[in-house]
């Protein structure tokens, strides 16, 4: 990797190296003007700003104009969450030089708001994983929104499949979400004093908490939630939820010498007061906390009979229960975001749509989040082989060109055993999750084996002991655990669990879960839309979007699995370049 180029194009993509350090003046406001300004910036040296003003350009450069998306993709740790936020400042910079002196005021505010909702959402949504120290948990689509002048006057975000698992359980040597951590570094003594957050405190659920990285600045999230509008009051009303988590975390059971008998919070939880302060935090009756964590509701007709929980299902409640909270409120922030600076349909008429996903994952033990994860990536990869590739190539045969075939793989396949339809591993899974009982993981995989036995793209090591089933993905082979994923997928709430947040006197709180929609989007019940099927909705809705756009690749790359500055490793490139496809793009347009 020479020192000066962190860009090249590939055909009709633009490729773009992760240096792992700041590059002075690389994305400065004169580098944005020279691109914005040039006759022909395609001439100038390969940069992000060229495809961010080919997309701004297109918008109008038709008879008749054109939405535009710019996807950005590539593993974790490859740069795509940096990507963004450059093409989200580029257009909040060259959208708004144009614009009249009496409405500059407006238009600032605009930009100012658009490009504070990203480090909101970064602490939010995003968390220092093993491969990446600001890896985004969650996928978002955002649309800034141009008038007819071309003038950024608004912008929406979409978002999708938020892991909110980690707010409960850290895979090792990771941590939990950034803003909690940033609390924990920010906080003034008189919020630590309110938020019951002692210095000498530590928290279960906050693990790695001595290491320290760009990401943890509480001050910068406070002043760009300042900015959005949510005001002091809010913000006091947010932190003590979160504060509240972390108190629940620390709450442990311990089981009761009568099984009839509901189990017992442990002598730590009772002696350092966590009850108490998640009590006080979450501003719920304290009796009917600890009832809800250790007692179910059972309906027999309309009969309904309490039931103690084991030790084990006491701590999945917890956990529930944190998960739940946490899900609502990201939920409601980005409401409030979209509130914030979407502007009125009336204002605007074309949008420049930026795609921000969560790269292909593999990792030692999989689940439901990455088949999501993966499945996203299928049809992204599906959709680029389609505008770029496929369309190559029967342009060529229609007109009669003299070139050699150039064999790409097609992953229509493994989407078939995914989605497809009527038998899938999707399908095969919701039925599994809507039967009333539990879930046996060796009885799914040998469902799995006998419907799915023809699709090449699926397989199993009969010697593992551990149920999984293996798909071979376009990026490469993942092995998935199947223990746990028919519960996963069903994300059960207990609704007692609900009922007694909605008696919650933090304003917030008990506004998130008084609505009859939130409540009828997370009961429990054959009913119930699952996770797979959610996600699967919102993908569909997604890619309806993108084929209605003109879209724009960027193929973010980690040229070092260490993330060492400036190191550039050959085989590694030359491997994600392979999946990606990258490298049979050029010689087939050179044709």
């Amino acid at each position: 990797m020479t020192a000066d180029v962190f860009y090249t194009h590939a055909g009709c993509t633009l490729v773009a190296l992760n240096p792992f350090q700041s590059i002075p003046d690389l994305y400065s406001l004169d580098v944005m003007k020279e691109y914005h300004y040039a006759r022909q910036p395609q001439e100038f040296k390969p940069h992000i700003f060229i495809v961010a003003e080919e997309a701004y350009r297109n918008v109008r450069g038709q008879l008749e104009p054109v939405n535009q998306s710019l996807v950005v993709s590539g593993e974790s740790g490859a740069g795509k969450t940096w990507t963004s936020r450059c093409l989200m400042k580029y257009y909040a910079t060259v959208a708004s030089v144009s614009s009249v002196v009496k409405s500059q005021d407006t238009v600032e505010r605009i930009e100012r708001r658009v490009l504070d909702s990203n480090p909101v959402m970064e602490a939010f949504g995003n968390a220092c994983t093993l491969r990446n120290n600001n890896s985004s948990r969650f996928g978002k689509y955002i649309q800034l929104q141009l008038d007819r002048c071309q003038l950024l006057v608004g912008a929406t975000v979409q978002t999708y499949l938020l892991e909110k698992t980690r707010v409960a359980c850290q895979p090792a040597n990771e941590r939990n979400f950034h803003i909690f951590y940033q609390m924990m570094r920010g906080a003034t003594d008189e919020q630590r004093k309110e938020w019951k957050m002692s210095h000498d405190q530590s928290f279960v659920w906050l693990p790695n908490s001595e290491k320290t990285i760009e990401e943890d600045c509480f001050h910068e999230t406070v002043k760009a939630m300042v900015h959005l509008g949510i005001n002091a009051e809010r913000q006091g009303e947010i932190f003590r939820i979160l504060a509240g988590i972390l108190q629940l975390g620390n709450v442990s059971f311990s089981s009761s010498a009568d099984e009839s008998q509901p189990c017992h919070l442990d002598a730590k939880s009772k002696s350092t007061g966590y009850c108490f302060a998640l009590t006080f935090l979450l501003c719920v009756p304290a009796e009917e906390l600890q009832t809800c964590l250790r007692v179910r509701t059972l309906k027999a007709g309309k009969q309904s009979v309490l039931k103690p929980c084991s030790q084990a299902d006491c701590s999945v409640r917890r956990d529930c229960l944190a998960k739940v909270i946490y899900a609502q409120l990201f939920e409601w922030l980005v409401t409030f975001i979209n509130n914030s600076v979407c502007a009125d349909k009336s204002t605007w008429c074309n949008f420049i749509g930026i795609l921000d996903v969560y790269g292909f994952e593999c990792f030692q033990t999989n689940n439901l989040e990455q088949l999501c994860i993966n499945y996203a990536n299928e049809k992204l990869q599906q959709h680029f082989v389609a505008h770029y590739l496929r369309a190559q190539q029967e342009e060529y045969v229609s007109e009669g060109l003299q070139w050699s075939f150039v064999k790409y793989q097609d992953n229509q396949s493994c989407l078939d055993l995914l989605e497809g339809s009527p038998i899938s591993v999707f399908s095969l899974l919701n039925e599994e999750s809507r039967l009333n009982r539990a879930s046996d993981a060796k009885t799914f995989r040998v469902r799995l084996e006998k419907e799915l036995c023809d699709n090449a793209n699926i397989s199993w090591d009969k010697f593992s002991k551990v149920p999984h089933f293996t798909v071979a993905h376009y990026a490469g082979k993942v092995g998935y655990q199947i223990e746990g994923m028919a519960e996963k997928n069903k994300d059960p709430v207990p609704p007692e669990l609900i009922s007694l947040l909605q008696k919650s006197n933090n304003q917030l709180l008990h506004q998130i879960f008084k609505d009859n929609e939130t409540e009828s989007q997370i009961k429990k019940g054959p009913g119930k839309t699952t996770v797979v099927s959610k996600f699967k909705n919102s993908l569909e809705t997604l890619m309806k979007i993108l084929h209605s756009t003109t879209p724009h690749y960027t193929r973010c790359i980690k040229p070092n699995p260490e993330c060492k500055p400036l190191t550039f490793k050959k085989e590694e490139v030359d491997s994600l370049l392979a999946c990606l496809i990258i490298c049979v793009l050029t010689p087939q347009i050179q044709h």
